[in-house]
Formats: C-alpha cells, sequence, structure tokens
C-alpha cells in the first residue's frame, strides 16, 4: 500500500511539473510573441471592414507573414479579452510594431492619416487635378468649390483665390468636401485677420481686392523676400492709376490657350484679365495666394519703384523711372 501511493505522489509530482513546464512554456511564447516585433521591413497598411472578427484579423496577419501563429494571441485574448475589441477602417502597420503596438491601434482607433497639399500660385483646375488623385476620400471632385460656397452663402460662382494652399490630413472615407471647407475656412480666417492688420493706406477697398493682389503678388514672385517690394510696385501704380501690365495676369485669362509663350498678340488682347488692357485690377484672384502674399499685399514695402523685371534666376530688378527698367529690360532680357 505504502509503496503504491509513493508511486502515485510520484506520478502526480511529475505530471505537475509537466504542467508547471508547460504553463511556463505558454507563458514565455505568450510573452514574447506580444512584444517582439512583427516581421517586416517597411510600412503596410491594414484595412478593417466593419464586422471583422479578431480571428480574421489574426488570420490575416498570418497570411501576410507577419506572424508564424496564431494561438499565442488567441491565449492572450483569454487573459487580456479587451484586446479583442479592434476598430473598422485603416491603419498603419509600422517597422518595429509588436503585436500588442498594432492591436492597442486598433483599439483606440488610431487610424492611418492620409494627406493632400493644395500648391500656392496654382489655380482651381489645378487643385481639381490634385484632389481628384487623393487615396481614400469619397464625393465627386468638379462642383466641390462651389459646393462650399453655397454651403456658406457665396453663390458668387467665382471660387478662384478663395481657399488657403497648404497640407491637409484625413482618414480614409473623408469627403473631398470636407478637405476643401477646411481649406476655405482658413482662408477666411486668415484674410479677415490680414485685413483688420493692414497699412490702411493702401488703395483697396475690400478684403477680396486684398486676396486678388495677394494672388498677382503670388504668381511674380520667385524669391520670397521680394514680394513686399513687388506688392509696392503694384501699390505704387495703383496710386497712379498707371495699369499694373503684369504677364501672369494675361496668361490666366488665356486658358487653355496659353501653352507657355505670350506674344505681342496675347499682350493686345482684350481680356477681363489682360492688366495690360484693363484699368486696375483683375475681376478675381488669379491662383490661390500664399498667407506671406496676403502680408504682402497688406504691408508693401516703403519704396518708390513702378517697375520690375526678371534676372531669369527668380529674382527681379526694380526701378523707379522707365529709362532705367528699359535699361534693366535691355540687359537681362534683350541681351544689348
Amino acid at each position: 500500500m505504502k509503496k503504491t501511493f509513493i508511486t502515485l505522489a510520484g506520478l502526480l509530482f511529475t505530471l505537475a511539473t509537466i504542467a508547471l513546464a508547460g504553463m511556463f512554456y505558454v507563458h514565455q511564447h505568450v510573452q514574447s510573441f506580444s512584444s517582439s516585433p512583427l516581421s517586416l521591413t517597411e510600412a503596410q497598411t491594414l484595412e478593417l471592414t466593419r464586422g471583422t472578427s479578431f480571428n480574421q484579423f489574426l488570420n490575416e496577419l498570418q497570411q501576410r507573414q507577419l506572424i508564424d501563429e496564431t494561438w499565442p494571441a488567441k491565449v492572450l485574448i483569454k487573459l487580456q479579452p479587451q484586446l479583442a475589441d479592434i476598430r473598422s477602417g485603416y491603419y498603419d502597420i509600422l517597422p518595429g510594431d509588436s503585436f500588442v503596438d498594432l492591436v492597442k491601434r486598433l483599439n483606440q482607433g488610431k487610424e492611418k492619416v492620409f494627406s493632400v497639399t493644395l500648391i500656392e500660385g496654382q489655380n482651381i483646375n489645378e487643385w481639381r487635378q490634385v484632389l481628384a488623385q487623393t487615396d481614400y476620400t469619397s464625393n465627386e471632385v468638379e462642383d466641390v468649390f462651389n459646393a462650399v460656397l453655397v454651403k456658406h452663402g457665396d453663390e458668387s460662382g467665382l471660387p478662384e483665390g478663395k481657399f488657403y494652399p497648404d497640407t491637409y490630413h484625413y482618414h480614409a472615407g473623408a469627403s473631398v468636401q470636407s478637405i476643401v471647407e477646411q481649406s476655405y475656412l482658413k482662408m477666411q480666417q486668415q484674410l479677415e485677420q490680414i485685413w483688420q492688420n493692414r497699412d490702411t493706406s493702401i488703395p483697396l477697398k475690400s478684403p477680396y481686392e486684398l486676396l486678388i493682389m495677394a494672388s498677382i503678388i503670388e504668381k511674380e514672385t520667385g524669391k520670397a523676400s521680394e514680394r513686399p517690394w513687388i506688392s509696392a510696385v503694384f501699390t505704387n501704380r495703383l496710386r497712379k492709376g498707371m495699369r499694373l501690365q503684369t504677364d501672369p495676369t494675361v496668361i490666366y485669362g488665356m486658358g487653355e490657350r496659353y501653352q507657355g509663350n505670350i506674344t505681342r498678340k496675347d499682350l493686345r488682347e482684350h481680356t477681363p484679365f489682360n492688366t495690360y488692357r484693363i484699368n486696375g485690377l483683375t475681376p478675381t484672384p488669379i491662383a490661390a495666394p500664399s498667407g506671406a502674399s496676403l502680408e504682402a499685399a497688406a504691408h508693401p514695402a516703403d519704396v518708390d519703384y513702378f517697375y520690375f523685371v526678371s534676372r531669369n534666376d527668380g529674382s527681379h530688378v526694380f526701378s523707379r523711372t522707365l529709362a532705367e527698367h528699359n535699361r534693366a529690360v535691355n540687359k537681362y532680357q534683350r541681351n544689348r
């Protein structure tokens, strides 16, 4: 009897030892699985559609060879069931992410952030092309600018220049209109603030005229530091009743006919935007001005220049008189 008891005790001890060893192995393996980096060397995007189960998520990771096996994750979820609460959306999987890093991102709904950059100096048609190529957005692009104007009570149908150039961030499924609306609201805020703080001696009657002036400055500026001087030239011309005579307005008026060159015939053509033929400002902005161009329009430099000509390196020669200007044109444009 005593021998049987000793044998049974030995068996139970052996089984207990095996069980403890197994539990230790499982614990260690789950810990390692949880904290070790996933098997990837460059970022990937993971889409979790609505209703995706935790097991389906694990199978997706295994199919991508980001994990070798799924059972450690299932054990982990038994121990920490809150980790199974994953949210739908698009997510980044980043090099160095552990399984727990990724799962917590899914728990918190920290979706992948996309971005689109609307560049200063471009026009609405160019921006439409950019927006049409954005990833993971909804809504049509064609009428989106006018739709935003109407929503905010502007039914003019004149969207040019009324949207702020910047980089805008969004999550998958965002509408193009929501992105454009951010741009519109930012421009209204910037324009109002800069208008309120303007040099009140400038010959501009409204924030919209400031916007027009800023758009022309934007298109003429190759060197950022020259913006206030270019602004001064146009401001001085307006004060004297001189025409602005700036090529970007001619190009804008030509529309799709512009193929890279302006002829004398183009300069003589009477379009609403040809400042060689019209007095004052153009009827609308000709591009999206940056904040720096808005500031330059509101605060032109205190200089008495009336002319400028390109040095062909992005900078300009500024002149007070027509004679000085003609000499600069001969030197830099006519190579005389």
